[in-house]
């Protein structure tokens, strides 16, 4: 019984281990502290032992030296039980060693050989070195052999361009290589050799005859040399034009004539280095013109604009029939005088699309607050005024932040000062785990509190963007708000787009703010596109001031683009300056694309069912749409409509889809059509009530055609990127290694040395030393009434006197 009570307080106490820092280099501990208290127990036990049970022989001085003596013992006993241990920061010399990753894909033959000499000269130095070969031919998947050599603190080297294929992003390898603390040094040379590759951008479907402007980009590195382009379509040349430098871009417009696929091949004529990548094909897709009914009571020059791009059938209000149209636009009309408003719900939730543009007779001067209209829209009527919402800050003060803190604050303090006092604003600071720095409480009473707060954080430890927004989460509870994100972004994205998800789901945005020396903006997009929210730059953090009713929400005369992720709004520029908006609020849910100077929202979407509606609340003083009917401000209309009508074959059966992809890349293929379609090559699934699909996987460039559908077959994706890929110097300051040249090996060699000697902490067990002189204590003891009872100066037989 004894034994099992002895075992379970092992267990319960070493849950509760303890340790005193009794310097910055030095502390003490005891593993299981709960044996502490058998030490009264003890000591009663001893006590009742030696007085109470006495036989009267032996002074009560003896006695209590004799007491003294094993409370003594069992005391070191004890102390040994409860694992006494002390941490000494010391310098520790190791062996150095070096792990030489040598990419030797394609895409780094541009570059000098440098893996021999550099592995000569750090062995040279004595340091020993593993080389291990990256990649081969078209294939580069570094990010994967970088977590595949990660040791405990190790050191790699990477002879790479960066440039990954496949596989592990080097970002998710640096997340790895911080858990194990290892640090991944890089030597990337400078191309020498000069190489050139072709693309083409522009609309992959559009309408038949409306022209379309599409863009054909020589890029390159290494020395200039002369690269003539040559762009065709349909096999008929349209643009031919020569030059020695890289990046060069030719853009030309075009209008398709006829339906189906179209090609656009682009060829450029260079002395470089490979040939795979002198040529890119693209497909478009050329469809007829989107049917979409225009309702207004009035005339108006938008009208006009569409009829250019789409076929627009106009009504003075909704009919009974919508199944011919793809959207239906309404333009400055009362709720009243919009027609049957029933039918045009149904007709949005089963995938229509509507487009309510404003104008001094809709919105709060047309009656739409309480219509049935009004429930569709992603703005509500006559609350133009800022809201109240819940708002916490999540400033980022990891290792990986320590040399842009600054910068973060300062982006943090801004963030502050554009927040509306209405707000209810708290605070979060977040490395590897999340902290409590303030709670969600009115602003109005506690911004100089908050400002003071934030200036005092103090940068350090490991980087977990996740905890950072589910700490922000927390504190927010169960009530609805913001969470605004202010980090450099570096940081695996997966598990905190995770949360942010999690956290969209309960009603709660996120935001993030790239605020550091080197921003990695991939991962702050990748998180707020996953909470339903927007990326801003440090110097953009006057748009959350519109958004949220702050200072930053005054000022400005033009529009002003909140939210470049969408489709809407990417690449748009605005420079209208409309005199008039309707008094609107964006809905919870929504998209906030475009505002006013003043804040004032002016172009909000969302979807409704499965359909698509926007909102355009700016207008002029005569109720058209004034200056943004001209360029370039017009493409927000294009855009916005487009949006709206969504896919232009949605209605169309017996149509395949098939994007273009590139050699050894999978590409699926979308039929629609009441049969299951057969073909040479192609396996098709049923995926939809009358929706099958396949895959293909082009094994050589061209183009190839598949139920009368066109794609292309690019180049592989290693040719199409060269020189020092900017993700390098992340994963250099993730990691805490340093970028050399390839002339540096005994660099390296110090490096790594340098790492072999660091300062570690040092454990030492004293359990031995307790027990060890707990024995010595006992022996001493007993020999000591033994020698007594030799002596003959004692006549009991345990020796006391």
């Amino acid at each position: 019984m004894l034994n099992a009570f002895v075992s379970s307080l092992s267990v319960y106490s070493s849950l509760l281990s303890i340790s005193v820092e009794l310097s910055e280099s030095f502390s003490v501990g005891f593993e299981r502290p709960l044996f502490f208290l058998l030490l009264p127990i003890a000591a009663v036990a001893l006590w009742a032992l030696v007085f109470r049970g006495a036989s009267g022989m032996a002074s009560d001085r003896s006695r209590r030296w004799f007491l003294a003596a094993r409370v003594v013992v069992v005391a070191l006993v004890v102390l040994s039980a409860a694992g006494p241990y002390t941490v000494q920061s010391q310098m520790t010399t190791g062996e150095p060693s070096v792990t030489l990753l040598v990419d030797e894909s394609d895409s780094t033959a541009v570059t000098p050989d440098a893996a021999d000499r550099i592995a000569e000269t750090i062995e040279g130095e004595g340091v020993a070195v593993r080389r291990v070969p990256v990649g081969t031919n078209d294939s580069s998947p570094v990010g994967d052999a970088v977590a595949a050599n990660l040791q405990e603190d190790g050191n790699l080297v990477l002879l790479s361009d960066g440039r990954v294929t496949g596989g592990q992003s080097l970002q998710e390898a640096a997340a790895l290589a911080r858990s194990v603390n290892a640090t991944v040094s890089v030597v990337s040379p400078e191309p020498r050799t000069a190489e050139r590759y072709v693309t083409v951008v522009g609309p992959e479907k559009v309408s038949l005859g409306v022209e379309n402007r599409f863009a054909a980009r020589v890029d390159g590195v290494g020395p200039n040399t002369s690269a003539t382009l040559t762009v065709s379509v349909d096999s008929e040349q349209v643009l031919e034009r020569s030059s020695a430098e890289a990046p060069t871009t030719a853009a030309f417009n075009h209008t398709f004539e006829s339906t189906g696929s179209h090609t656009i091949t682009a060829e450029i004529d260079a002395n470089d280095r490979f040939e795979a990548n002198d040529v890119f094909r693209k497909t478009v897709r050329v469809v007829e013109q989107p049917e979409i009914l225009y309702v207004s009571p009035g005339e108006y020059p938008f009208r006009d604009y569409l009829g250019e791009l789409y076929d627009v059938e106009t009504a003075a209000e909704v009919p009974e029939d919508l199944s011919p149209y793809y959207a239906v636009v309404v333009q400055d009309a009362p709720a009243e005088s919009v027609g049957n408003v029933d039918r045009l719900q149904q007709f949005v939730i089963e995938g229509g699309g509507l487009f309510v543009v404003g104008g001094p007779n809709a919105f709060e001067s047309g009656g739409y607050e309480g219509s049935n209209l009004a429930s569709m829209l992603p703005v509500t009527t006559g609350e133009g005024q800022a809201r109240a919402t819940n708002i916490v800050l999540a400033v980022d003060v990891s290792g990986s932040a320590r040399e842009g803190m600054a910068i973060q604050k300062s982006a943090a303090l801004s963030v502050l000062e554009q927040l509306g006092d209405e707000n209810d604003v708290g605070i979060v600071g977040f490395n590897y785990q999340a902290y409590r720095v303030a709670d969600v409480e009115p602003l109005s009473e506690n911004r100089g509190e908050l400002a003071d707060k934030i200036r005092r954080l103090r940068a350090g430890g490991a980087t977990d963007i996740a905890a950072g927004v589910r700490g922000s989460g927390e504190l927010l509870g169960e009530r609805p708000g913001t969470v605004i994100l202010v980090s450099d972004g570096h940081d695996s994205p997966d598990e905190a787009a995770g949360v942010a998800a999690q956290l969209s789901e309960r009603g709660v945005r996120v935001d993030t703010v790239g605020a550091g020396e080197r921003v990695n903006e991939r991962t702050l997009q990748t998180i707020a596109g996953a909470g339903s929210g927007s990326y801003f730059r440090a110097t953009e953090t006057t748009r959350l001031g519109i958004l949220f009713g702050g200072s930053g929400a005054a000022g400005a005369s033009e529009l002003i683009v909140l939210d470049r992720r969408s489709f809407v709004t990417s690449g748009v520029t605005l420079t209208s300056s409309p005199a008039a908006f309707n008094d609107v609020a964006v809905r919870p849910g929504a998209d906030f694309l475009v505002a006013g100077g003043n804040g004032q929202p002016a172009l909000a979407t969302w979807r409704y069912g499965l359909g698509r509606v926007a909102t355009l609340t700016a207008h002029g003083a005569d109720g058209t749409l004034d200056g943004l009917l001209r360029e370039p401000d017009s493409l927000l209309l294009t855009r916005t409509t487009n949006y709206a009508v969504g896919d232009p074959e949605r209605k169309a059966t017996g149509v395949t889809g098939i994007p273009d992809t590139r050699v050894g890349e999978s590409t699926t293929v979308t039929y629609r059509g009441s049969e299951r379609p057969e073909t040479e090559g192609a396996t098709f699934r049923r995926v939809g009530e009358e929706t099958f699909q396949a895959t293909v996987t082009p094994e050589e460039r061209g183009y190839y055609e598949v139920l009368g559908a066109t794609y292309a077959a690019n180049y592989p994706r290693e040719y199409a990127a060269f020189g020092p890929d900017p993700a390098l110097e992340t994963l250099v300051e993730d990691t805490g290694g340093r970028e050399f040249t390839a002339a540096q090996g005994a660099d390296i060699a110090r490096f790594a040395s340098q790492r072999a000697r660091g300062v570690q902490p040092v454990e030492t067990d004293w359990t031995w030393l307790f027990l060890l002189t707990g024995l010595l204590v006992f022996t001493a003891e007993v020999s000591y009434r033994r020698l007594q009872v030799r002596r003959r100066t004692t006549t009991a037989d345990g020796g006391l006197p």
